[in-house]
């Protein structure tokens, strides 16, 4: 079992650090660009919090984009909440079908090992690697801020650790998928983020809408809400709970039952 642990960690070590240091630049760049453009973002301010439909949808009616916190929730949050849920889809929605995809599975599986336990391993890889994407991540951001001399946010670990939620709720579903699928879709996992993203920027403008932002990993992780003090709701905690433990539930069920191809 550490065997195959280590396997997967090596064997997904250039996809976390493309992603990770890709991610994190581009947030310390939003962070840097912040000090050239201040004096624009106090003209730019109030004209962005009354676009109707669209400051709500990114914050920016209840965040001042002139404040390093309000420029760092709307830019820096979509950043990362958009790569962070893309590289946790594409990490876990190959890390099993990709077995049987390039016909690696008829080695591991011929191992002294329990398909269970194969899971287990690998669905450890893929949380280690997103808390080790948090991590670095916020290194990043941090770098930014001592850069520039500003005071971290208050609300800067609770953001980190929210978003570190979705990344994994986000994996756990497209776990779920790559179990009980034998074939490669990563198009399918970029598109799981890229609809739970606009679900809940579209729940942000519509009101039939807003009442069930809960079902969706978002809905906790908004940076807008988290950098207001908003807490996430109960709804939203034990939908994410109860959808990650079912993926990943299924995922097990399934994958020890159906016949592997070879």
């Amino acid at each position: 079992m550490r065997y195959i642990l280590l396997k997967e960690i090596r064997g997904n070590r250039k996809t976390f650090l493309i992603w990770s240091v890709a991610v994190g630049m581009m947030g310390l760049f939003c962070i840097l660009l912040y000090q050239s453009m201040e004096a624009d973002m106090r003209d730019m301010a109030d004209m962005f919090s009354h676009m109707g439909a669209f400051s709500d949808a990114f914050g920016m009616s209840t965040l001042s984009i002139a404040t390093l916190t309000g420029y760092f929730a709307t830019e820096v949050g979509t950043v990362h909440g958009l790569g962070g849920g893309m590289f946790a889809a594409m990490l876990a929605i190959d890390i099993i079908s990709k077995e049987e995809e390039q016909h690696s599975g008829e080695f591991l599986f011929s191992l002294p090992v329990s398909r269970s336990k194969v899971l287990f391993s690998k669905l450890l890889c893929v949380g280690i690697l997103l808390v080790c994407f948090a991590m670095l991540c916020a290194l990043f951001y941090l770098a930014g801020f001592l850069y520039l001399e500003e005071e971290v946010p208050e609300e800067f670990m609770a953001f980190i650790l929210r978003q570190l939620g979705m990344t994994m709720e986000i994996a756990a579903i497209c776990f779920g998928i790559s179990a009980m699928s034998g074939k490669s879709k990563i198009g399918l996992g970029l598109g799981i983020t890229l609809f739970f993203y606009f679900y809940d920027l579209l729940g942000k403008v519509v009101p039939d809408i807003e009442d069930y932002l809960f079902l969706g990993p978002y809905s906790y992780a908004n940076a807008s809400e988290i950098f207001t003090g908003v807490e996430p709701s109960m709804e939203s905690l034990i939908t994410a709970i109860l959808v990650s433990l079912a993926f990943i539930g299924s995922g097990f069920f399934v994958f020890e039952r159906r016949d592997l191809a070879s």
